[in-house]
């Protein structure tokens, strides 16, 4: 029977079930685009609400927004003197999520928008998630902090010299990073709700490429105190650092996995950097083949199946390997590629700006710019 002769037998199969007085289920897979409408909200903070949960269910890349004769479920609210009311009913007028969230309205709406996410699709949310990064319109290389969209921008350091290489962990509470305060490489743990920092490893030669651990206890990162640059583990306040790899090329670049059992980095071991990966208790690091003769910064997704990079053949481009399978393709132009909590989304810089790229859908979207050059992204969960 041709497909086209289907749809009518679908359609009496269909007048029968409601006939008979038998429910429907609505399936909605992981994969598909599902169809919402948003209704105006109401309250005195109305407006600034409903943009922020439109923008961040219409950058998560799971959703159609649209009418709502089509819609699979509807989105409505109420916001006003810090408390946001918000409901989502299916099309037949049962809740599906029914919340109440206090204090910033913008945060109120970020949280809203990720129990939609995480509820109708069931995956996880990127828009509570903070991005750190370096800017130098001061002049000189500072470490920035802002919303993963780009919004309440703030600059963390004030040092005239050079600050860079920062890492946020997953929690957002503390950013590692580069600094040069002293006139030397050293790696800072900054706090971020007090604001203090401290230098935690400082020895002699360099100091770089701080990374956190998933679970925040360690730092991974680059050292020169035995002379050549190689990847070493401490605990996150610098002590007990305990050197990793032992070769005579330059390791950087370390980025975990998401259990924390290992680390991939960039190494020259083979001439051009190429991405290794490596037990987090040791052994030897192992090539990871990409087709591309210069490979570096990557990163780790959160489910583990990917890795991002940058390749430069020409210019810099960023690139994702599919690790089960080996398969590399280049998505944009841009460097320093860091993934978002959904596993889905990219934060990159390019020319001057951050990037905010849906890997699946190819959308990008600039979230922070006009700091001069912006470089180094880092993203928590």
């Amino acid at each position: 029977m041709k497909p086209c002769h289907l749809l009518p037998l679908i359609a009496v199969l269909f007048s029968a079930l409601f006939a008979q007085g038998q429910e429907t289920t609505i399936t909605v897979k992981k994969s598909d685009s599902i169809n919402i409408t948003i209704q105006p909200f109401g309250g005195s903070d109305a407006a600034t609400a409903s943009k922020i949960v439109q923008n961040d269910l219409d950058l998560s890349g799971v959703f159609s927004i649209g009418v709502s004769q089509r819609a699979n479920f509807v989105v409505s609210a109420t916001a006003t003197s810090g408390l946001l009311q918000g409901i989502v009913t299916d099309n037949r007028g049962g809740t599906m999520l029914q919340k109440s969230y206090s204090g910033n309205i913008r945060s109120a709406a970020h949280n809203f928008a990720k129990d939609i996410v995480e509820t109708l699709a069931g995956v996880p949310s990127i828009f509570t998630s903070k991005i750190a990064f370096v800017a130098n319109r001061t002049g000189a290389k500072e470490i920035y902090l802002a919303d993963y969209d780009g919004a309440n921008q703030v600059q963390l350091t004030r040092d005239g010299t050079i600050s860079v290489a920062p890492a946020i962990s997953t929690d957002a509470s503390r950013i590692a990073y580069t600094g040069y305060k002293s006139g030397y490489a050293d790696i800072y743990l900054m706090e971020l709700a007090s604001g203090s920092r401290r230098p935690i490893l400082k020895f002699p030669g360099t100091n770089s490429g701080a990374s956190f651990s998933p679970d925040g206890s360690r730092i991974a990162c680059t050292l020169s105190r035995d002379g050549n640059p190689e990847l070493y583990i401490a605990t996150a306040n610098g002590s007990g650092a305990r050197r990793l790899t032992r070769t005579r090329a330059v390791e950087s670049s370390p980025s975990w996995s998401p259990d924390g059992s290992e680390i991939v980095y960039s190494s020259d071991e083979r001439g051009g950097p190429q991405l290794y990966r490596i037990s987090a208790s040791g052994e030897t690091g192992r090539l990871i083949p990409t087709g591309y003769g210069y490979c570096t910064e990557p990163n780790w997704s959160p489910d583990g199946k990917k890795i991002a990079f940058t390749v430069r053949q020409g210019g810099f481009s960023i690139a994702v390997i599919e690790l089960a399978t080996g398969a590399t393709r280049i998505l944009a132009p841009g460097q320093d590629p860091c993934w978002g909590a959904d596993s889905r989304h990219l934060i990159y810089s390019d020319e001057g700006s951050l990037i905010l790229l849906d890997s699946v859908k190819g959308r990008r979207t600039p979230v922070v710019s006009g700091l001069g050059k912006i470089s180094e992204p880092s993203w928590s969960r």
